[in-house]
């Protein structure tokens, strides 16, 4: 079984925070989508006839499009790719969410919504310059539940610097109070080509310090764990069958493919990714030329990956896999450190993984890159 990612690469305005591949204009929407369509046709051999399990329309925002938009794309898939759909998510922004949008991504059967709430406070989104009132993140959930959606996820930000953490709480709150059965949380990062990028260079911005924000990260998970959702990734948490089966599938390392620009395709063995430029994404497609980089993986860079990767969730690094896969023997190579690091309350381990504690995922990516192979 494999997946499907479609990345839109259009948004209504710029987040100050976001670095994703996007345009705020709508000029090229038409050639994306015959594109897009035109990709799906040349790499149907991509998966080597896999079925595919799940479709997730991300961006971008997939919300802004039309119904007929996203019927092209789904039928596109259907035609070229044998499907046996478990679940299609489609992010969406909660000034998106009209009754007519919601009915048709129904019947066109998208069954999960993620939602891109960010935060509840207005404050907070202005500062962000999201498209979406806090009034509007508060009825995101009760809106699309009148039209029959199910399964959800909420994004929040968390770590924006404040004198205290009572907004985050807050915000935490009423997340759990709507108990969309899923939550993606991730700490307001500053990335480089950002306007945030641009205010902390200036000295006009000054992000919270790690102390801080790892505050707010143990918050969230003594939140989520009283109202009975598990840590399954660091950045996930879910109630029981409600995990994200799409990105369950990246992090235990089954394959996908990713059409649109700036996608990253995964074929079981190798990545690549599709040029991040939307006019010369659309006339490579345009001339059935495909617009996709193979990055070839050394036996150490699928090593690493997978340590990176695996530690974050709460299946952890299966040793076996390590063993009979890449020939890898992390107890053997990294017994010392793996001790020590259990005696710091860092990690778990047994003969079959090696998993992280609630204190190790706060230093979840130091952990993986310790383990390293050299």
């Amino acid at each position: 079984m494999a997946g499907i990612y479609i990345h839109i690469p259009f948004c209504k305005q710029a987040c100050h925070y976001c670095d994703f591949h996007f345009s705020t204009s709508l000029n090229l929407k038409e050639q994306m989508i015959s594109a897009i369509c035109k990709e799906l046709e040349l790499r149907r051999g991509f998966l080597k006839g896999q079925r595919i399990q799940t479709i997730y329309f991300g961006g971008g925002s997939p919300s802004i499009l039309e119904a007929k938009d996203i019927e092209r794309i789904l039928n596109t898939v259907h035609s070229f790719h044998r499907c046996e759909l478990q679940e299609v998510t489609l992010e969406a922004n909660p000034d998106d969410l009209s009754e007519e949008k919601l009915q048709s991504w129904k019947s066109l059967g998208i069954d999960r919504l993620s939602l891109g709430i960010q935060s509840f406070q207005q404050n907070r989104l202005s500062f962000y310059n999201r498209a979406h009132t806090a009034e509007e993140s508060l009825l995101a959930i009760d809106k699309a539940r009148k039209e029959g959606f199910e399964k959800f996820n909420l994004d929040l930000i968390y770590g924006y610097p404040d004198t205290s953490h009572d907004a985050w709480m807050k915000d935490l709150q009423i997340a759990l109070e709507l108990d969309p059965g899923h939550l993606s949380c991730y700490a307001l990062t500053v990335e480089p080509n950002t306007a945030l990028g641009h205010w902390a260079q200036k000295g006009s911005f000054k992000e919270a310090n790690d102390d801080y924000v790892a505050v707010e990260f143990e918050i969230l998970q003594e939140y989520t764990e009283k109202m009975g959702y598990t840590q399954y990734e660091v950045s996930n948490f879910a109630k029981d069958g409600k995990l994200s089966l799409h990105n369950s599938n990246y992090w235990k390392h089954i394959s996908y493919l990713g059409v649109g620009p700036s996608a990253f395709s995964f074929d079981g063995e190798d990545r690549g990714s599709n040029v991040r430029n939307n006019a010369i994404y659309i006339r490579k497609l345009s001339q059935n030329q495909i617009a996709y980089e193979s990055a070839f993986l050394s036996r150490e860079d699928k090593i690493n990956e997978y340590l990176l990767t695996s530690l974050r969730t709460i299946w952890g690094a299966d040793l076996d896999y390590l063993k009979s896969k890449l020939n890898f023997d992390l107890l053997k190579l990294k017994i010392k450190l793996i001790e020590k690091m259990n005696e710091e309350g860092l990690l778990l381990w047994n003969e079959k993984n090696v998993t992280l504690t609630k204190k190790g995922k706060l230093l979840a990516d130091s952990v993986a890159s310790a383990l390293f192979t050299d």
